[in-house]
């Protein structure tokens, strides 16, 4: 029998049990069924509430698919890149689907292009966090998917407009969705690349909205949205103005009213557009005039550009005239056919010169080869016309711009040639320009060639790099062509000077350049003449390594983690010497105990990883992560599980690497970091156990529960050990109950085996930290102080297993006691008077017992007086009786009877469990007396031991038996005394007999009712029996299977 569970575990459980409902865990997702179109965006939300662990969980995403609604399709987690099944890997990866993280507890599943067989129940799931689970950890939602029936046509069309006339424009929006939905409709209006500008919209809710840009046109009723059919609608635009050109469309959306009452926008599309030009009424133009420069050399090419600016212009009519100092070059109609004079048409069919209309607004003047005769003022006139009835021209307003002087100069046969350089030293991978200036400039027609020489650091020869010749092409020399690859050669368009440009430079450009210059002359048999060179100055090119910029951050820092936790070490380069630099990190710890720091890793300059000697002698090399950022700049190594053994002084060894221009990889610059101080220590003791003290009291057989309570650890991951204890009264040391390891087996104690408590020991563990040690069937030798004592053991990163702490509970003292004897026997006393050879029956009932488990052991006895003397002794001496035991039941059903006279005169009845009855059958007057029962009550212990717990006596049964046939001559002639007093002392004794049974009977009046038996006879003249009894009287008894319970 278990016992009542004290108050304050009740309350204690009642308060968890209150906690745990507060911080219930509940995952919600948007709430379905939702309806999406085919083809469109979908994203759906789900968030979690009421967790506990970490503030960023986990989220998974499963669809249960119509067609096989019980099996669970795996679609996308937030953590396991695997999650996903094979019909959604491709698209995860594509990130045709993706998870967004709005919050650490909030996501929305993304669906860029929502398929046909996306449609099912989704389902959201979080792993839980918790130490138990409680609450809700997926939700779902149904997402139906339905055709994209949305349409959204208008006439593709260009419209041209003047300013202030009207414009109508039509679109027409159509859908069959089965659902309900609403539509909603927009204008825009776009220039070019510019953002579109809203004219007016008819929103879902059929509300009419104009664009800032428009409302006020819009509420003078210049712009209007009428709804001219069933499924078109007309844009109409009263008093156009200019600014109202571009292109318009229309787009519609299709709405439908979501489970949570808010409207979702499922597809949305746009029409064709129609291309609106609205001309404004300005008639107003103005002309220009441009060239490139006033001074040139003969054979220089130039030209005039003549520049109208005007509104509308493809729709007016303009001619245009070209003049030299005031004579007329040539003009051009509406038509754009040139018409040149005499002289200028005759180089014109040579192809010296061109007069051209470039584009609806240019017109263009052209000399290819200037003479030193064109020195002069030059100007072109622009006349609008206008066109009749009859097809003809009629000039109305001219134009012209100021005249633009120009001044031919002869060639000069002498000139100078020098080579500049801004960059004399540079370093790798820089560039650097030679410039070969040659002076006078001489027109880029002029027949020049220029040769670049190059002579190498080392070497005392010079050989041709690159000549640029005199017909425009470039050759190269045969000593460097891997100069070619970073070399590119450059003539000016207005001169003949030379740019040589070397990017990447490197050891192999160093060195000393010069340039050669040719002046020729082509002759009228097409055969060349050189009609002088000239040499420039040496200039010398110094190629260096760049000067490096590496820092690298001399930060310090200390670290202190618990064992198990990572070691995050950074190392930081805080300036590099080029973008394209590349390092080497080498990492050391130093040890107190060591000299020198000792090499854990090092990555290359090309990402290769070598472990060094203390990764290999302490195993690191399955513990360590190693990271770079994505900028570059941040190296991370992780210590991943640290152990104590890891303490030390970290720091890094950075190497900066370029690549040279040759493709060849140097060493440029190397740095140590700051350190960073790690120590690792092992987790702090938090293990604490309940200490409160508590006394049992139970009785006998009932079952016991002992509390081991562990309200705090040092980790959830630890592994607990608990140990039970008893101080025993008499026992000077405690002794071992029962062990439960850490591997959850359970041990018993000595005292377990010895005290036969091996099968009576139960233990559980209901709730995280909470042991229940019951004992069954308690007997008194269990009485003792109980405890426990829990070792906490925790997994160190080489798994392998420590005790970390131990703490005892508080004592639990127990006392078992035997049940408080309660036996109660019926004490009531009765008389009864039986004639001689009749049965009498002597009941014993129980009227109460201490347990219904009690067992019985019934006792009869006869109470008679003692036999001395004569009858006048026995009457005085009434009160002094002998016991005779009748007969004696005990608990386990043997029965012992008393002297001989009772055998086979004795029948015996158990009634029920608490009366049992014994007959005498053929009465005799020796069997008249007082009669008692005594009762033993007995008990089991839990072992099995029967032991007396109590014993009463009941009252007595007086009972008196008659001899019914006895006659006055027998009685007399039996009795020798009184023969001889009857008949030999008659006459002198008579009279004193006569007075003597006169007084006594008058004294014998007043107490006549307590000298009667049950039938009313009185005691005093009841003359002892004739013995005569049958001796098969007492009848078998018959057993049932427990002890006592004859029936």
């Amino acid at each position: 029998m278990r016992t009542a569970r004290p108050p304050l575990v009740s309350l204690l459980l009642l308060v968890l049990l209150l906690g745990m409902a507060f911080a219930q865990r509940h995952v919600a997702v948007q709430e379905g069924p939702l309806y999406r179109t085919e083809g469109s965006h979908v994203t759906l939300w789900c968030k979690v509430s009421g967790y506990q662990g970490p503030a960023e969980q986990t989220f998974q995403w499963s669809i249960y698919l119509p067609s096989a609604s019980e099996r669970e399709v795996q679609i996308v987690s937030t953590a396991d890149p695997s999650f996903p099944y094979a019909i959604y890997t491709q698209r995860v990866r594509a990130q045709e689907i993706y998870v967004e993280r709005v919050q650490g507890d909030a996501v929305l599943l993304h669906i860029t292009e929502l398929q046909d067989r996306d449609a099912g129940e989704y389902e959201c799931h979080t792993p839980n966090t918790d130490e138990r689970y409680f609450g809700s950890y997926s939700a779902k939602t149904n997402l139906t998917v339905i055709p994209d029936s949305l349409r959204v046509t208008a006439v593709p069309q260009t419209l041209h407009r003047v300013e202030r006339d009207s414009l109508e424009l039509k679109c027409e929006v159509s859908k069959s969705t089965a659902q309900h939905s609403h539509v909603s409709i927009s204008w825009y209006r776009q220039r070019g690349g510019e953002a579109p500008v809203e004219i007016i919209s008819l929103s879902r809710d059929f509300v009419l909205r104009a664009g800032g840009t428009y409302a006020q046109r819009h509420a003078t009723g210049d712009v209007r949205l009428d709804k001219v059919g069933e499924t078109t609608s007309k844009l109409t635009i009263f008093n156009l103005h200019p600014s109202d050109q571009g292109e318009f469309y229309c787009e519609a959306a299709e709405w439908i009213q979501d489970p949570d009452k808010s409207w979702y926008a499922m597809t949305r599309k746009r029409s064709q557009g129609t291309i609106v030009n609205v001309q404004a009424t300005d008639k107003e133009f103005s002309v220009r005039l441009e060239t490139e420069k006033r001074m040139y050399i003969v054979g220089e090419p130039v030209e005039f550009r003549c520049i109208l600016e005007a509104q509308n212009i493809p729709d007016r009519f303009f001619s245009i005239s070209w003049a030299f100092n005031s004579s007329l070059i040539a003009s051009l109609g509406p038509n754009a056919v040139p018409v040149l004079n005499n002289e200028f048409a005759q180089r014109e069919a040579l192809g010296q010169l061109k007069v051209a209309k470039e584009s609806d607004n240019v017109f263009v003047l052209k000399i290819y080869r200037l003479r030193l005769e064109d020195s002069g003022k030059y100007n072109c006139r622009v006349t609008e016309r206008e066109k009749t009835v009859t097809g003809d021209f009629i000039d109305k307003e001219s134009k012209r711009p100021k005249n633009i002087p120009i001044t031919v100069l002869p060639l000069k046969a002498g000139f100078a040639v020098t080579a500049i350089s801004r960059t004399p030293g540079v370093t790798y991978n820089e560039s650097f320009d030679l410039q070969c200036i040659i002076k006078p400039h001489y027109p880029s027609w002029v027949p020049v060639s220029v040769t670049w020489r190059f002579q190498p650091a080392g070497s005392s020869e010079f050989h041709d790099l690159v000549t640029f010749t005199r017909d425009g092409g470039v050759q190269w020399g045969d000593r460097y062509l891997g100069f070619r690859t970073r070399t590119a050669i450059e003539k000016a368009e207005s001169s003949n000077n030379v740019r040589l440009s070397i990017s990447r430079a490197s050891d192999t450009e160093a060195g000393k350049y010069q340039c050669v210059a040719e002046l020729w002359r082509k002759n009228y048999n097409s055969s060349w003449t050189r009609l002088a060179d000239r040499t420039s100055n040496l200039l010398e090119i110094r190629v260096l390594r760049p000067v490096t910029k590496l820092q690298v951050s001399k930060s310090k820092r200390s670290i202190t983690l618990v064992e198990n936790r990572p070691i995050p070490l950074n190392c930081s380069v805080k300036s590099q010497t080029s973008p394209d630099s590349h390092f080497a990190v080498l990492w050391y710890v130093h040890k107190p105990s060591d000299a020198d720091g000792k090499l854990i890793l090092k990555t290359t300059h090309s990402s290769a990883f070598e472990y060094g000697t203390y990764a290999e002698e302490e195993g690191l090399r399955g513990r360590l992560q190693f990271e770079r950022s994505a900028s570059g700049g941040l190296f991370s190594l992780t210590v991943q599980r640290a152990e104590v053994r890891d303490s030390g002084s970290y720091y890094c060894h950075v190497e900066e690497w370029l690549l040279s221009p040759n493709h060849a990889w140097y060493k440029l610059a190397e740095e140590v970091s700051g350190r960073t101080e790690v120590t690792v220590k092992q987790p702090d003791n938090r293990l604490h156990v309940n200490q409160t003290h508590r006394n049992i009291t139970v009785l006998e057989n009932q079952w016991v529960m002992l509390e081991c309570q562990v309200s705090s650890r040092t980790s959830p991951s630890s592994q607990l050990q608990v140990e039970w204890y008893v101080w025993r009264p008499g026992h000077p040391e405690k002794e071992a109950v029962a062990r439960l390891s850490r591997q959850s087996t359970l041990r018993y104690g000595d005292l377990a085996t010895l005290g036969n408590l091996r099968g009576r020991l139960h233990l559980e563990s209901p709730s995280p930290g909470l042991y229940l040690l019951s004992i069954q069937n308690a007997t008194v030798r269990d009485s003792g102080a109980y405890d426990c004592r829990v070792e906490e053991w925790l997994l160190d990163p080489s798994d392998r297993w420590y005790k970390r702490a131990e703490d005892l509970s508080g004592l639990t003292t127990l006392i078992v006691k035997q049940p408080e004897p309660t036996l109660q026997v019926d004490t009531a006393t009765a008389n009864l008077t039986v004639q001689e050879k009749e049965s009498f029956q002597l009941d014993c009932s129980i009227l109460s017992r201490s347990s219904p488990e009690s067992h019985f052991a019934v006792t009869w006895y006869n109470l008679r007086a003692k036999e001395v003397g004569g009858r006048a002794e026995e009457e005085e001496k009434e009160d002094e009786e002998e016991k005779e035991v009748v007969l004696s039941v005990g608990l386990d059903a043997i029965f012992s009877s008393g002297t001989g006279r009772w055998q086979d005169r004795l029948c015996f009845q158990r009634l029920s469990a608490v009366l049992f009855r014994l007959t005498v059958l053929q009465a005799s007057g020796t069997d008249t007396g007082n009669y008692s029962c005594r009762v033993e009550e007995w008990l089991a212990d839990p072992s099995g031991v029967w032991y007396r717990l109590a014993e009463e006596e009941s009252g007595t049964v007086a009972v008196h038996v008659q001899d019914a046939g006895s006659t006055l001559q027998s009685v007399i002639c039996s009795n020798d005394a009184l023969f001889y007093f009857v008949f030999f002392y008659p006459f002198p004794i008579f009279g004193i007999l006569i007075i003597t049974i006169l007084l006594v009977r008058f004294k014998s009046r007043n107490s006549s009712k307590n000298s009667e038996g049950k039938n009313g006879v009185p005691l005093l003249w009841i003359k002892e029996p004739h013995l005569n009894y049958s001796p098969t009287c007492l009848e078998p008894p018959v057993l049932s299977i427990h002890p006592g319970t004859i029936d």
